[in-house]
């Protein structure tokens, strides 16, 4: 394929020109190899992965098969970091998993060719569809609605396809040559680092039964309890609203974990994402009973409240935990103007796990949860309150 560049005065244009290019000519190849005949692929476009990957939709021009008019290719055109988890292998083994399984249970694209030579996918193009970030920021709160509950339940049956099935990730990963890694870092790490940068940026001590209580619940993280794949990265503009419910996108930082961190997104909405906003009275609620009417046939104990009760406790403050170690440190908490959303949500949040883990008789942990958060809420001044997403204002 031939791609003209003579009116790209701009080299970053140019370069971005190029890549799509070469993206084209890797899909063209592996279709071909997979097939066994030349697949033509014409009408490029880029869609602008945020990712090390570039991203196209294009045509098929010939192909005596019977694909579909258009597909989405994924170029990783440069290797691996030493020592670091590949995204190409993360996620090509992911939809590799995913594509093994039974339609209805296939909560994403189907994977059409792939290779770790070319280090490029194909997968099925789902169209323009509307993403869950267009659904939260449109003004349609019923739609919003909608659109949340199909993720929560999209959520609960990607777990529960997949509950069983970390063995195979494992071993497809090791024949791609990616290193098998539950998670970027350890969590005990995180938990027993944040203490310390809680005291000296907020001035706010961490009593040792708070901290046995976290390491305890990272514990249990790594247990072989309610683990399940997860697509790491659960920003909403990963997720495709399409007729038949919400479908996973971007799997690059895909593994099987603990449902814990998963699960714990229904209380804090996206939370590790820089723009996450607050969703209206009732919504988690409601997208906790979707999430278990789709996981409780594989993992029964979560039909008793108080089991469940307790996985969200422990993920949520899993979760705000690593989030606050994550971010902290990056905030400019000494200045007056108006905060972006980020440092709103941390003083949200945690308020949110001083109210949940009060109900749970967590005293510790309330306390706490509420010295954290007032620390954070003094320092940002009135402007410490989390907006709701536009389509629930």
């Amino acid at each position: 394929m031939t791609v003209d560049t003579s009116s790209a005065d701009d080299s970053t244009v140019g370069a971005e020109t190029l890549g799509v290019a070469a993206a084209v000519a890797a899909g063209e190849a592996v279709l071909s190899r997979r097939f066994g005949s030349a697949i033509t692929l014409v009408a490029p476009e880029d869609l602008a992965g945020s990712g090390p990957a570039t991203v196209v939709r294009a045509r098929v021009a010939t192909s005596p098969f019977a694909l579909p008019r258009t597909l989405v290719i994924k170029h990783y055109p440069d290797p691996p970091e030493a020592g670091r988890p590949d995204p190409f292998a993360q996620e090509a083994v992911s939809y590799q998993l995913f594509t093994a399984l039974a339609p209805e249970d296939r909560m994403c694209p189907e994977l059409l060719a792939h290779d770790g030579r070319d280090r490029v996918l194909v997968i099925e193009d789902l169209g323009g569809v509307p993403t869950l970030h267009d659904k939260l920021h449109a003004r349609d709160a019923r739609g919003a609605e909608r659109a949340l509950l199909s993720w929560a339940r999209s959520l609960g049956r990607l777990h529960a396809s997949t509950a069983s099935r970390e063995a195979d990730f494992n071993a497809l990963l090791r024949r791609l040559g990616g290193p098998v890694k539950n998670e970027d870092v350890p969590l005990s790490a995180v938990c027993a680092q944040l203490p310390g940068l809680l005291e000296e940026l907020l001035d706010v001590e961490t009593p040792e039964p708070v901290q046995r209580r976290v390491m305890e619940v990272a514990e249990r993280a790594g247990s072989p309890s309610y683990r399940a794949f997860s697509p790491v990265d659960l920003s909403p503009d990963n997720n495709l609203v399409t007729s038949g419910g919400v479908r996973f996108l971007d799997f690059e930082r895909g593994r099987v974990r603990s449902t814990l961190m998963d699960a714990a997104y229904l209380r804090l909405p996206f939370a590790s994402c820089p723009d996450a906003l607050a969703l209206p009275p009732g919504m988690s609620e409601a997208m906790i009973a979707a999430w278990r009417a789709e996981v409780v046939s594989v993992w029964p104990a979560l039909a008793d409240e108080d089991a469940l009760a307790e996985h969200l406790m422990d993920g949520q403050l899993l979760l705000l935990w690593f989030i606050t170690w994550e971010i902290l440190p990056e905030l400019d908490l000494d200045r007056h103007a108006t905060p972006i959303s980020r440092e709103a949500a941390l003083v949200t949040w945690w308020r949110e796990l001083a109210k949940h883990s009060l109900r749970a008789r967590l005293t510790d942990i309330s306390e706490h949860a509420t010295r954290v958060a007032a620390a954070l809420g003094a320092r940002l001044g009135p402007h410490a309150d989390l907006a709701f997403y536009p389509a629930f204002r």
